[in-house]
C-alpha cells in the first residue's frame, strides 16, 4: 500500500463547486499536493456555512453561481460564523462587479478557473499565510469600471426582469408599487447607459452587479 508523505498539519479545503465533472477534477488535482487535504465537496450555495461549521475548513473555495446560494452571500456569513475560515472565490466569470463584492464580503482572494492548478494550490497556500491574491487582469479591470452604481432595490428590480417578467410581476415579486418598479428600473437604465431594461440587465450581469 502506497505510503501517505502528508505533513501532519496539512491545510484542510472545502470545495463549492456545482458542476460534478469540475468539483471532482479540482478535488483530485489538489489532493495530489503533499500539503492539501480536500475535506468536503458540496455542489449547493445554501449547505456551504453548515458544512464549514462541521468539518472547519482552514480555506474555504467557492464558485460564485451556485444553487440555493451565491458564493459571495456564503462568503460574508462565513466571515462572522468561520472567521478562522480563508476564503478564495474561483470562478468562470471574471468581472470587475464580482471582485469587489467578493471583497466586500470578506474573501481573500478571487481567481478564474482557466489557471493552471500549481497556482490555486500555491494561491490557497498565500491566503492561509493572510496574503490576498487576486487576478491580476482582472484587479485591473475593477480599478477602471468603478463601483456598483445600483442600489440594492435597483439590482433587485433589474434581477427580476429576468425572463420577460413585466412590470406588474416584478412588483409582484418584490412587494412593491408598479409605479416604484418603473422608477428602480428607469433609474437603472440610466445608470448603465442602456437603452431598456433587457440591456441594463445584460449591463449589469456583465459587470457582476447582479
Amino acid at each position: 500500500m502506497p505510503q501517505d508523505h502528508r505533513p501532519a498539519k496539512s491545510i484542510r479545503v472545502l470545495l463549492a463547486e456545482d458542476q460534478g465533472m469540475m468539483r471532482g477534477a479540482l478535488a483530485l488535482l489538489l489532493g495530489l499536493e503533499p500539503d492539501l487535504e480536500v475535506v468536503a465537496q458540496i455542489s449547493a450555495g445554501d449547505t456551504i456555512v453548515d458544512t464549514a461549521l462541521t468539518c472547519r475548513p482552514d480555506v474555504a473555495l467557492l464558485d460564485i453561481e451556485l444553487p440555493g446560494r451565491s458564493g459571495l452571500d456564503a462568503a460574508a456569513e462565513l466571515r462572522e460564523q468561520v472567521p478562522d475560515c480563508r476564503v478564495l472565490i474561483l470562478t468562470t466569470f471574471g468581472r470587475p462587479g464580482y471582485l469587489r463584492r467578493a471583497m466586500e464580503a470578506g474573501a481573500a482572494g478571487f481567481l478564474v478557473k482557466d489557471g493552471p492548478v500549481e497556482e490555486l494550490a500555491e494561491s490557497i497556500r498565500k491566503v492561509l499565510r493572510g496574503e490576498t491574491v487576486v487576478d491580476p487582469a482582472l484587479a485591473a479591470a475593477a480599478l477602471g469600471t468603478g463601483p456598483n452604481p445600483l442600489t440594492a432595490r435597483e439590482a433587485d428590480a433589474l434581477r427580476a426582469a429576468a425572463g420577460g417578467a413585466t412590470v406588474s410581476d416584478i412588483a409582484g415579486e418584490l412587494h412593491l408599487s408598479e409605479s416604484t418598479v418603473r422608477n428602480y428600473l428607469s433609474a437603472a437604465i440610466g445608470k448603465t447607459g442602456a437603452r431598456n431594461r433587457a440591456e441594463a440587465r445584460m449591463a449589469a450581469a456583465e459587470n457582476g452587479w447582479l
